[in-house]
């Protein structure tokens, strides 16, 4: 799918990888709505080309359903709807307060299903559209130490594989965005050595928006930030007992260090 004339709305968009995405979409000729928790932030990364800024809680349906609507009413139909935003609160494990399961599920995970929800009738009706999911290398691998941010993102994972499957012969497409370490708030201090291995090389947001948009106009559904993540998956997928055997030395590593960097 080209961007030019098209209609996008991506959430998460105040910041990091959805701003970047914003400003290159909107560069490529598309209508774009920036959405946000942060309304303010949102409003001023869509000042910048002339796009609509909505305030949004991606983790209420009708937070999202009010999003397409003040979409639609100021530029018509969707044609791209990316569902970027989540949260990571730090190292969450299984005794966790619920509450944070909730947050993380709603976020991570819900946002994404009341997004499809709102715009796929439309899309299917008029004979096409686009659905962009972050779901992180988190939901293809894990996260140690973050035990709802990995579950949910996991869960991001099977949901677009599903809507890729299920509804491809209906025009709608779809891609999947698991990245690696970027710098973003979210990716926190990215001099700690241990946080660096974890993560592989740190990308930009804007080296992030440009492999998002080639992937759209390409029509691909795997979108990997850098090329040893496709190493590890090869790993996990062709060895997993040797995986998980080297994933459980790393935890050993974290338990050493008292569950910190160093």
């Amino acid at each position: 799918m080209q961007f030019k004339d098209k209609v996008a709305v991506v959430t998460g968009g105040a910041s990091g990888i959805g701003a970047a995405c914003c400003r290159n979409f909107a560069a490529r000729g598309a209508k774009v709505v920036v959405a946000d928790l942060n309304g303010d932030g949102a409003k001023a990364v869509a000042a910048e080309f002339g796009g609509l800024g909505v305030g949004c809680d991606v983790g209420e349906e009708a937070e999202i359903d009010a999003l397409v609507k003040a979409a639609e009413d100021a530029y018509g139909p969707i044609d791209i709807f990316f569902s970027n935003a989540g949260i990571n609160s730090g190292r969450e494990l299984l005794n966790t307060d619920l509450s944070v399961w909730e947050d993380q599920w709603r976020v991570n995970f819900m946002s994404h299903v009341y997004a499809a929800r709102a715009v796929m009738p439309g899309m299917i009706e008029r004979g096409g559209g686009y659905l962009l999911h972050t779901a992180s290398m988190a939901g293809i691998l894990i996260s140690h130490g973050n035990l709802p941010y990995t579950v949910s993102k996991h869960a991001v994972v099977g949901l677009a594989e599903y809507l890729s499957i299920t509804h491809h012969h209906q025009g709608i497409r779809v891609s999947l965005l698991a990245p690696l370490g970027v710098r973003t708030p979210m990716l926190g201090d990215v001099t700690k050595p241990f946080a660096a291995t974890a993560t592989g090389p740190i990308k930009e947001p804007e080296e992030v928006a440009e492999q998002v948009a080639t992937a759209v106009e390409e029509e691909r559904f795997l979108i990997l930030t850098d090329e040893i993540a496709q190493t590890w998956m090869d790993g996990k997928a062709n060895d997993l007992e040797r995986w998980l055997n080297g994933m459980r030395r790393m935890q050993d590593k974290i338990e050493s260090l008292g569950g910190r960097d160093p």
